[in-house]
C-alpha cells in the first residue's frame, strides 16, 4: 500500500527557465536518504500546470530513473481537459511509476456526474492504478464524498489524496469505503490529526523542507507513539502555515533555495519570487524549526 511521508516535490529550474536535472536528481536521493516514502512528480507543486506534456513526462521519467525502485513514485496526470489527461497518462504509463495522481478538473466546475465520468474515463485509458486529488481551494470544484465511493468501485482507483483539511471530511469518506481504499491527507496542518484518525499519509509541501522530521512523524504513528508525533508536528506547525502564506509552490521554493537544497529560486511565469514580507514569514519559520 502507498502510505507514509510522501513529497509533493518541486520542480526544479535552472536561471533560464529551464528544468534543472541535476537539481532533481539530488532532491530525489536527499528524499530516500531522510527516509521518504515516496514521491510525487510533477503535481501542483511540481508546477504541472505551466509544464508542456514533453517536460512533464521528462521530469516524471528523470524521477523514476533516480529512484530505481527504492521508494513510490506518483505520477500527477489532471488536466482539466479530459482528453489531454488521458493523453498526459497514455505518454507516462510505459515509464514505471507506481501510481497516478488525478486532479479535480479546474475552472470547468464539473457536476459530480461529470466528475464520475471524467475520472472513470482516464481510469479506463491505463493500468496504472488512480488516486483521486481533491483540492477545492485551488479547483473551485469539491469531489464528494459519495462521488468519491461510487469511484472507489473502479478497479484502477485506489485511493484519494483529500486536501480539504476536514477530519469530518475524512471520517465521512471512511464510511463510504472499504478498508483497501487509499486516504492520503493534502493538507500539512491537519496532517498529523489525519492521520491519527485513520488516513494512511501525507502528500506533504513540508516535507520538501523537513523530509526526515515528516518521516518520523509518519511512522511514530504507524508505531503507535502518538506522543512523538506530536512533538515533532509542533515543531513544524509555523512551517506548515509559512508554505502557503502565498500560493504554493511560491513560499517553498524559495525556502529551498534559502536553505541550498536547490541552487536556483526560479518559477513559471505567473508565478514570480515572494513579495519581501513573505520571505522574511518563511525565514522566521524555517529559523524557528532550526532548518537554517
Amino acid at each position: 500500500m502507498i502510505r507514509g511521508s510522501i513529497v509533493a516535490l518541486v520542480t526544479p529550474m535552472t536561471s533560464t527557465g529551464e528544468v534543472d536535472y541535476s537539481a532533481l536528481e539530488a532532491l530525489v536521493e536527499h528524499h530516500i536518504a531522510a527516509g521518504t516514502h515516496g514521491i510525487v512528480a510533477v503535481g501542483t507543486t511540481g508546477e504541472s500546470a505551466t509544464l508542456p506534456t514533453n517536460e512533464h513526462v521528462e521530469v516524471v521519467k528523470a524521477v523514476v530513473k533516480t529512484v530505481a525502485g527504492r521508494v513510490k513514485v506518483i505520477a500527477g496526470n489532471g488536466a482539466n481537459s479530459t482528453a489531454e489527461a488521458i493523453e498526459l497518462t497514455k505518454a507516462i504509463a510505459p515509464l514505471g511509476v507506481d501510481a497516478f495522481l488525478n486532479v479535480t478538473p479546474y475552472y470547468n466546475k464539473p457536476s459530480q456526474k461529470g466528475l464520475i465520468a471524467h475520472f472513470e474515463a482516464i481510469a479506463d485509458a491505463s493500468d496504472i492504478p488512480q488516486i483521486l486529488y481533491n483540492v477545492p481551494g485551488r479547483t473551485a470544484v469539491d469531489m464528494l464524498p459519495e462521488t468519491v465511493a461510487h469511484l472507489a468501485k473502479h478497479d484502477k482507483i485506489i485511493g484519494i489524496k483529500e486536501a480539504t483539511g476536514s477530519i469530518q471530511r475524512l471520517k465521512d469518506i471512511q464510511a463510504l469505503v472499504d478498508g483497501e481504499f487509499i486516504l492520503l491527507s493534502g493538507d500539512d496542518e491537519t496532517g498529523l490529526a489525519f492521520l491519527k484518525q485513520g488516513g494512511h499519509g501525507v502528500i506533504s509541501v513540508t516535507n520538501n523542507v523537513a523530509a526526515k522530521r515528516m518521516a518520523d512523524m509518519c511512522n511514530a504513528v504507524a508505531e503507535g507513539d502518538v506522543e512523538t508525533a506530536e512533538q515533532i508536528d509542533s515543531g513544524l506547525r509555523d512551517v506548515h502555515s509559512a508554505m502557503f502564506v502565498e500560493s504554493n509552490p511560491v513560499p517553498v521554493k524559495w525556502a529551498l533555495s534559502r536553505m541550498g537544497l536547490i541552487p536556483e529560486c526560479v518559477y513559471r511565469l505567473p508565478l514570480v519570487q515572494p513579495e519581501l514580507n513573505t520571505q522574511k514569514i518563511i525565514e522566521q519559520a524555517l529559523s524557528k524549526a532550526e532548518l537554517i
